[in-house]
């Protein structure tokens, strides 16, 4: 047996120190930093005898080595597919992050029990009975999904070998602990060495692992950043709780893109797959209403439309608030700077609240354009007509700025059946013989003469 080393982390952030101080250099937090064992005894977690027979890996030319597609699994799921760029890559380690009760669990478990392969469902936080109860819920079959209700890594990787499952899902990696390491799960330590393990079973065996990884009150996934730099693939669940729609996007993929999103809608029964979000969100009214306009965006490689609502009311107190829900206060209050300065709207002694409908954040400054027609229509009180859309950028001098993928936003608003779209009169467009509309400005005041008169 070696020697016990302990050393010293930062529970916060996972800054390693020499000895104990008071305060984290790192992260600034106080009375963060704990001993922690790190080493006890010299032993291989996942051992098995026809692997560790295998002869050490020789290095190949770049061109010897067989440059194959490889096999991808399919998950049954089309948003989960797209996210991680076609399928799950055998022996690949994906771990899921997100807000508490977001539905991590519960898309993986629905995941599971439609999967064509054998699969083994180890949770550290809930009972068996409390997981069929939710798997009655989701759906009633489910005939190649196991489950295992364990916290060491030992009995797993026993009952793995038992079992032979051909993907392995871990809820959650913050929950496990090796008898290998002496400190309490959760800790710095033991998520290092439980996620060592788990990488070496994946790598050696060729089974893939999914891990659910909880996440700190900043949003970042708990434990140290080489948690997220050891995996291949992480994803972080997100979404707000008072809605129903939730979107799965890639933050690191070492085999696919990153830029793509899938969207869930939540309901008893579990999650649903979305193929078309612009439908939901986008409200459908029989009356045209001032103070809505849509706007053409883009999450990830997908093209969106969503419904931007604006109310212009005269402020009360004295000094006008300026409310937004799912978009920059910074950059309405620019916009509202703008509309000011450069177009003659007096609209400083005036409240203004701005909506993003269905719940979502948006960062695409392509709708700036909807924003400002939004604001307009409400403080005129005339209505944006339902079938026009916006993709626009809107510059400090009230200049129109192209947008990128502009023909994408075309497409998708054509598909969508609507007539007119105003765009940049600086965009570059490729199509030809569109059956919407092309509506090209330069300036705010353009699109306020276009739409109001």
């Amino acid at each position: 047996m070696s020697k016990v080393k302990t050393t010293f982390f930062c529970q916060n952030c996972g800054a390693q120190y020499s000895k104990w101080q008071g305060q984290c250099n790192s992260c600034k937090e106080w009375n963060t930093i704990a001993e922690e064992i790190i080493q006890k005894q010299e032993k291989v977690a996942w051992k098995s005898e026809s692997i560790s027979s295998n002869k050490a890996p020789k290095p190949l030319r770049i061109n010897e080595i067989d440059s194959a597609q490889e096999i991808r699994m399919d998950t049954t799921d089309g948003e989960l597919n797209r996210v991680l760029g076609g399928g799950i890559v055998p022996g690949s380690l994906i771990l899921l992050g997100g807000e508490p009760g977001i539905g991590k669990s519960t898309l993986l478990l629905q995941i599971s029990l439609k999967l064509p392969y054998k699969t083994l469902y180890v949770s550290g936080e809930e009972s068996q009975k409390q997981i069929k109860m939710r798997a009655e819920r989701i759906t009633p079959s489910g005939d190649n999904c196991y489950i295992l209700t364990e916290t060491k890594t030992q009995n797993i990787f026993k009952q793995i070998e038992s079992i032979q499952p051909e993907i392995v899902i871990i809820d959650s990696i913050q929950t496990l602990h090796t008898d290998y390491i002496e400190s309490t799960p959760g800790s710095i330590s033991q998520i290092r060495e439980t996620t060592a393990e788990l990488i070496k079973f994946a790598k050696e065996t060729n089974i893939p692992v999914i891990l659910i990884g909880h996440i700190t009150k900043d949003g970042n996934i708990a434990g140290p950043k080489i948690l997220e730099h050891m995996v291949d693939t992480v994803l972080q669940f997100e979404g707000d709780r008072n809605h129903v729609y939730r979107i799965l996007r890639s933050l690191k993929n070492r085999f696919g893109s990153t830029a793509e999103i899938g969207i869930y809608e939540m309901l008893g029964s579990g999650l649903r797959e979305v193929s078309n979000p612009s439908e939901i969100l986008i409200s459908h009214k029989d009356e045209e209403l001032s103070g809505t306009a849509i706007a053409s965006t883009l999450e990830g490689m997908r093209p969106l439309m969503i419904e931007i609502q604006a109310l212009v009311s005269t402020a009360v107190y004295g000094t006008p608030q300026r409310s937004t829900t799912g978009y920059n206060a910074k950059r309405l209050n620019m916009i509202l700077a703008v509309l000011e300065k450069r177009a003659g709207f007096r609209l400083g002694a005036k409240d203004v609240f701005l909506n993003v409908t269905g719940g979502i954040s948006v960062d695409d400054p392509a709708i700036d354009l909807a924003v400002v027609a939004a604001i307009l229509s409400s403080n005129e009180d005339i209505p944006v007509n339902k079938d026009f859309c916006f993709a626009g950028e809107v510059g400090l001098a009230g200049e129109i700025r192209p947008v990128n993928r502009v023909d994408q936003r075309i497409q998708e608003a054509e598909k969508l059946g609507f007539s007119t779209i105003f765009v940049s009169k600086y965009n570059k467009i490729a199509l030809k013989n569109t059956g919407i509309k092309i509506r090209l400005v330069a300036k705010i005041e353009d699109v306020a003469s276009e739409l109001f008169g």
